[in-house]
């Protein structure tokens, strides 16, 4: 599972059936296949959007508005 999440966030464009059907074999079922999928890919989407904002970074505030 661990490599289809790494392969997921590196490039989701290379996930195969191949993959798919490694976790199968490793006894994940269609839906936790689609469970696995997206939870990892909405973390790779939230970390960033964070990211993007400077979410946890050490970042000068925003000057009020004039």
């Amino acid at each position: 599972m661990l490599d289809y999440v790494f392969k997921l966030t590196r490039d989701a464009t290379e996930i195969s059936e191949h993959d798919h059907a490694a976790l199968r074999a490793a006894g994940f079922e269609d839906r936790g296949i689609l469970q696995i999928t997206l939870i990892a890919s909405w973390f790779n989407y939230i970390n960033r959007v964070a990211d993007a904002l400077g979410v946890g970074r050490d970042m000068q505030p925003l000057p009020p508005p004039k």
